[in-house]
């Protein structure tokens, strides 16, 4: 592909505001962290330009190319996420992370890729105004088994960001009486056998606390109400770049990673979140306003479920954070510390330029 076209059609607006995110994203590690170490966020710029990378080379290769290979990806996936189960190295309770000696990283999160493209790839082989049962429950397949297996290790928060993706294929291909149905007596199951066998203790705490909030406060709803004293006592403007008392004295838990943006209220105030909630909504608009630009049906698919996946991880932290879902350890996307989260949103970003560009060059 000519590179000059490459430059021209790229969003480099999309990538721009991604990237000022990131930024914000390493600041707040930094403050949180660096009375620890500073390694934290000299990983986290370490994984922007390791995304970086990635991106330019997902944009480099036609992503129908990618999705007709997506079957071997995705089953690779499965195969991995079956050895983490026997072999995973666990950290924080959970076997999600694979050592490779210099790094951790969390195949769970590469899993959404494989579940994307391969769900798109049965998809796009179905006809656009029918998809066969077939299909639905070959798709119901592809998103529920990494499900399992994710939930096993047991991860329920990762597990839980490859739902949206599902219910928006359901939502695409068309709702009947039978399909909702049978998922609300798959979910009703699901959440029965979950409850006796699967969660923890310290997960089934996390549920009670979120709907009795006062009922713990020293334990499990420690966190939320630490992070609700943060956000609140930052005010209009903030107490200032590492001056936040509840992040810099360590009453604020995981205050780099799943409470980040507790950290920015608290420095930075209502201001602070005002912006960076600016960009999140420029970043999700640019996203969503992709889909017209797809040049055929895969990519209108891409776009839509990469954007379901990204908004619901936005959403379910933000609201994580000032008490209004439980505690689930799913990360904000590009600004909380955590290589595999980031790479694979960096990914998906290339992606949605990825599909925008092949209109333009190919027409």
């Amino acid at each position: 592909m000519d590179l000059k076209r490459i430059i021209d059609y790229f969003d480099w607006a999309l990538l721009g505001v991604a990237l000022m995110i990131s930024v914000i994203g390493v600041l707040a590690i930094h403050s949180s962290t660096h009375y620890i170490s500073n390694e934290f966020y000299v990983r986290q710029i370490i994984w922007i330009i390791i995304g970086l990378i990635s991106l330019f080379l997902i944009v480099s290769v036609d992503y129908n190319y990618l999705i007709n290979y997506s079957p071997y990806f995705y089953f690779s996936m499965l195969f991995i996420l079956i050895l983490m189960l026997l072999f995973g190295n666990k950290i924080g309770g959970s076997r999600s992370w694979l050592n490779l000696k210099l790094f951790n990283i969390q195949p769970s999160e590469f899993t959404k890729i494989a579940i994307i493209l391969f769900l798109i790839y049965i998809l796009s082989h179905s006809r656009w105004d029918y998809i066969s049962w077939r299909d639905k429950l070959m798709g119901s397949f592809v998103v529920l088994t990494p499900v399992i297996l994710v939930a096993l290790q047991p991860d329920l928060g990762t597990a839980m960001t490859y739902l949206p993706v599902y219910f928006g294929a359901l939502f695409i291909t068309g709702f009947d009486r039978k399909i909702i149905a049978t998922i609300l007596i798959v979910l009703i199951f699901f959440g029965a056998i979950s409850w006796l066998f699967l969660l923890k203790d310290y997960q089934k705490q996390r549920i009670i606390v979120f709907l009795f909030p006062g009922k713990d406060p020293l334990k499990t709803g420690y966190h939320v109400i630490q992070s609700k004293i943060a956000i609140g006592s930052g005010g209009f403007l903030g107490k200032g770049y590492k001056k936040g008392t509840q992040s810099q004295l360590r009453f604020l838990p995981a205050r780099h990673t799943d409470f980040i943006l507790s950290v920015i209220g608290e420095e930075f105030g209502y201001v602070g979140i005002f912006i960076l909630l600016s960009l999140y909504f420029l970043l999700f608009y640019k996203i969503f306003n992709s889909i017209k630009e797809a040049k055929d049906r895969t990519g209108i698919y891409l776009v839509y479920f990469v954007g379901i996946l990204l908004f619901f991880q936005f959403f379910v932290n933000g609201m994580m954070v000032i008490g209004f879902f439980p505690i689930a350890g799913i990360p904000m996307p590009l600004l909380s510390y955590g290589g595999s989260s980031l790479l694979t949103t960096y990914i998906f970003i290339g992606l949605i330029i990825n599909v925008k560009m092949r209109k333009f060059i190919y027409g």
